[in-house]
């Protein structure tokens, strides 16, 4: 292959990654302009048309598309394959790309990320926070987080935290001239706080559990919000009930600050895992982030 079409290639892997030429010029370190004459250029050799360009967005056409399905594992091998070289360093070094909730980069990588960094001086970790079902492939994240029931089964997952319970919390102030509720149901004579969810754009049922049975509840409110932290600042602020992981907001509730009904329906779920393909290439960097961050139960 000769330098120009390894960059053309290169060059049109990144375009269709961000779908955008801005963005991938950005990642790239070239212009934009640079970046476009490298692409029609490929596109000339190729005879092909490999990306469709609107004012508002960029996408690979069926070419292209075939050409990402085919190349990209083989980049993806050579980006391993100059990681695996680390390895013979006294430390592993590269960069870890993930992907995941709000909520899991509170609860497992804040109170861990400090310690691994420190660890692992050579590696650069970058998290990006995405409440919806984002394509790890697709958008070449190294590994994904959610939790256990939500993962494809022909993904590897490794658990990288305990058991999520989830609690309905309110405020002193809110429960002032109002009565507790006593089931699910009392919920719909409450002000809850919804959460939007971002893949589907419909709002979150909250979920309960009680003596084997599983079921979920539409509640209703004046605020919706699409992330958990301001969730968990409307409930501290009086506005309303809030349905919120409970290690997340278990200071609030030691403080007095928060309360928390209806425990008796608690739903408790598999804990967070990291997930990636299994035949994705584990890179030094990648090998000692996942054995740093697995679960280990005391």
């Amino acid at each position: 292959m000769r330098r120009d079409e390894f960059t053309g290639i290169r060059a049109f892997l990144a375009v269709a990654q961000e779908r955008s030429f801005t963005r991938a010029a950005s990642k790239l370190g070239v212009t934009r302009s640079a970046l476009s004459h490298t692409i029609s250029a490929l596109e000339q050799r190729l005879g092909v048309l490999l990306l469709s360009r609107t004012t508002r967005d960029v996408a690979p056409t069926a070419a292209g598309a075939r050409l990402v399905e085919s190349i990209q594992p083989h980049f993806e091998g050579i980006a391993a394959g100059l990681s695996a070289i680390g390895a013979l360093r006294d430390q592993p070094s590269g960069q870890v790309r993930l992907v995941c909730p709000d909520d899991a980069a509170d609860l497992v990588f804040r109170p861990r990320l400090p310690a691994f960094l420190r660890d692992y001086p050579d590696i650069t970790v970058e998290v990006i926070i995405d409440n919806g079902f984002t394509n790890i492939v697709e958008r070449q994240f190294d590994a994904g987080v959610r939790l256990g029931e939500a993962i494809a089964r022909d993904m590897v997952a490794v658990r990288i935290g305990p058991d999520v319970t989830y609690a309905v919390v309110g405020s002193p102030q809110y429960f002032v001239g109002r009565a507790m509720p006593a089931t699910p149901q009392d919920l719909t004579n409450h002000n809850c706080v919804n959460l939007r969810l971002p893949t589907s754009g419909a709002l979150y049922a909250w979920e309960f559990a009680k003596d084997g049975r599983e079921f979920s509840v539409r509640v209703e409110g004046q605020l919706t919000m699409n992330n958990i932290d301001p969730v968990i600042n409307a409930a501290l602020d009086g506005v309303g009930l809030s349905y919120a992981p409970k290690d997340l907001v278990r200071q609030h509730l030691e403080s007095g600050r928060l309360q928390e009904v209806l425990a008796d329906w608690a739903p408790t779920f598999q804990g967070y895992h990291l997930y990636y393909p299994s035949r994705r290439h584990r890179s030094p960097a990648f090998a000692a982030f996942v054995e740093a961050f697995r679960y280990r139960q005391r």
